[in-house]
């Protein structure tokens, strides 16, 4: 078989958070016809028992550990210049770019597929570009658009720092999209959004929607509930060291869960599951009704045994898998108007959709008064139809086997990005 390098900013197993999820399966998919060799940052050690499952897959694994966070934004730091974004600096390993270039150097490769724009200079420089490699870079996001968010939102002096990522990090996203003969992007409107922002790179673009393994989230997969007592249980589920993820339970907890407790019925408890919760995250389990569980070992029973999960994210980008996976699950989804974007389904039908203390209050107590008794089973269907992996993916393999843009192996230039 062809033989294929794939790089990715984190191991990409065990499948359990959004962007392990989606690398995971794109990198399942593509060995079924090519010899992989995955080569991966490793942020956490105790993800490194999972490599027997990668070495099982793949060809030959290179997952090297990159040290605390602290190391981490050192070496940012240290390999930040002028013009710079200090994101892409983070995941720098001279170990990997070694590693990388010496299979470059052998010839071995006919095609590269980097998962994250942040590992694209690993693969930018003359000897990945010769016309005999296919190279597909998977941006996921627009990720400079959620700093320019961050930036919005935020006081100097990281206003500043924010603002200036967002400008830096999209000048690199523009020179990586023209470094390789195709990008993709999680969905249709984040392509857009990034064309929009550089039109340059419009006929080397496409888009991979996420999806969902139905068969893991059987909606009759006999669940233990991992709640006690009969309240109705309303669940949030993220990584919970992510600042979206933050701001929308901080927000819920403290806004919204203080009126959906008042009034007649029983109170609805509010628990946020997820690892590595911050600690602004961790005191929301002071409040009344809301439970902060830390890292559980499945999140399925507690979306399985929940009345309904909630989304209610300020900034999103992309497609939000915890809504996915709770639609597959059969549990209604009451979910902003950002975290619904790119999913495909009908508001009022398969999820409900709104923005706002007074309408997500609304929409949680119809759910929890039985207003809606279909909505978990449209939500299911809608998912099963609309989010199947099997049907996302022949866009990945037409990545590597469509026609190659023109001027695919000429340097890319520099772009300017206005201040």
């Amino acid at each position: 078989m062809r033989r294929l390098l794939f790089l990715s900013h984190r191991i990409p197993y065990p499948p359990e958070k959004g962007d392990k999820i989606r690398a995971w399966h794109m990198l399942d998919h593509l060995a079924e016809s090519w010899d992989v060799d995955l080569g991966c940052l490793v942020d956490d050690p105790a993800d490194l028992r999972h490599l027997p499952v990668l070495e099982a897959r793949c060809a030959e694994v290179r997952c090297l550990p990159t040290g605390n966070r602290w190391q981490a934004a050192a070496r940012a730091l240290l390999r930040c210049r002028p013009g710079a974004p200090l994101s892409v600096g983070w995941f720098h390993h001279a170990g990997l770019h070694d590693w990388v270039n010496q299979g470059l150097a052998a010839g071995r490769y006919e095609g590269i597929l980097v998962y994250s724009g942040a590992m694209a200079p690993y693969v930018m420089g003359p000897a990945a570009r010769r016309p005999g490699i296919r190279r597909v870079l998977d941006l996921v996001d627009v990720d400079s658009e959620k700093w320019r968010a961050y930036a919005a939102d935020a006081k100097p002096p990281m206003q500043q720092v924010w603002a200036r990522e967002a400008r830096t990090l999209l000048r690199f996203e523009r020179e990586a999209a023209l470094a390789f003969d195709r990008t993709l992007l999680v969905s249709r409107q984040e392509c857009e959004r990034f064309i929009e922002l550089a039109p340059e790179v419009a006929p080397r673009m496409d888009w991979v929607e996420n999806g969902v393994d139905m068969s893991r989230f059987d909606a009759a997969g006999g669940y233990t509930t991992p709640y006690q007592g009969d309240a109705p249980v309303i669940a949030f589920t993220g990584t919970m060291d992510y600042r979206p993820n933050i701001e929308a339970v901080s927000w819920f907890a403290r806004e919204v869960m203080p009126l959906l407790r008042q009034g007649a019925g029983p109170a609805p408890e509010f628990f946020i599951v997820g690892a590595n919760p911050a600690p602004q995250v961790r005191a929301l389990a002071a409040l009344p009704g809301v439970h902060v569980t830390g890292p559980v070992p499945d999140v399925r029973p507690y979306l399985a045994h929940a009345r309904l999960a909630v989304a209610p994210l300020r900034i999103a980008r992309g497609i939000q898998n915890k809504v996915l996976e709770a639609m597959a699950l059969g549990r209604p989804v009451v979910a902003s108007a950002a975290a619904f974007e790119g999913i495909h389904a009908t508001p009022g039908r398969d999820i409900l959709v709104g923005d706002g203390v007074a309408e997500t209050v609304r929409l949680v107590r119809e759910v929890l008064a039985g207003q809606h008794p279909d909505l978990g089973e449209n939500a299911r269907r809608a998912v099963r139809d609309g989010h199947d992996w099997a049907a996302t993916l022949r866009k990945l393999d037409a990545a590597f086997d469509g026609p190659r843009p023109a001027s695919s192996t000429t340097q890319a230039p520099a772009v300017q990005v206005p201040a």
